[in-house]
């Protein structure tokens, strides 16, 4: 009896040709899409029996966040998740959300439908050697690397932070004046400290710095030193 199902990718043909492949070999697909991020609302409305879950970044802050909603409010449906090998810390961090298994991407499909079955019938889907270091990175977790975006948002005050972000969305002095409240002279004087905190040149570098940091994803501001 084949499997009930939703299959969401961060790319929607990756999602639509696993779907493809899943249906010729007599599953049902309730649904394909993307991105990973819609994952849980699709699983909550569609009361699947297995969530296939494809990510190319299981590192990354957040990913699994839909698998924990997912768990919460649709205990019983399985998560599978497929992505490439990373750190054991990423393979952990799909187990500690609530996964059931994890598939390399590279797998063949008859792989990846052993797992789907698997997880239907609540056992956990992985192979050994994944499982392994997965335990003991959970056991034992090594601490996280230094993060750039974050030891750079550190360097900022709040205001600074939210000059950066208008900066970011192309804002001249003037408009950022305006935005804040605050004089152009003591506008123009925070971009100045923003620069040279960050260690660029102008605007622009500090726009493309912190979006390839990620600073801009973290830059929510806080109780800091408005100064």
């Amino acid at each position: 009896m084949g499997v009930r199902l939703v299959v969401v990718d961060d790319h929607r043909l990756h999602a639509e040709a696993l779907a493809s492949a899943l249906k010729l070999r007599g599953h049902r697909v309730l649904a394909a899409a993307a991105p990973v991020a819609g994952a849980a609302e699709l699983v909550v409305g569609r009361a699947p029996e297995v969530c296939l879950l494809g990510t190319a970044a299981p590192d990354g802050p957040g990913v699994f966040d839909p698998v924990v909603r997912i768990k919460r409010e649709r205990p019983q449906v399985a998560v599978v998740v497929l992505g490439p090998v990373p750190s054991p810390r990423g393979i952990a961090a799909a187990f500690a959300a609530g996964a059931s298994g994890y598939v390399r991407h590279d797998e063949r499909i008859e792989g990846v439908e052993r797992a789907l079955v698997k997880a239907r019938a609540g056992e956990s889907a992985v192979a050994p050697q994944l499982l392994q270091g997965a335990f003991a990175e959970l056991l034992h977790p090594s601490e996280q690397p230094d993060d750039e975006g974050q030891r750079l948002l550190r360097l900022l005050t709040r205001r600074e932070v939210e000059v950066l972000v208008r900066v970011a969305e192309g804002e001249d002095t003037q408009v950022i004046a305006v935005g804040m409240g605050i004089a152009p002279s003591t506008a123009r004087t925070h971009v100045q400290r923003v620069l040279m905190k960050l260690g660029v040149g102008s605007r622009l570098e500090a726009a493309a710095l912190a979006a390839r940091t990620g600073l801009l994803d973290r830059a929510i501001p806080g109780p800091r030193d408005a100064s």
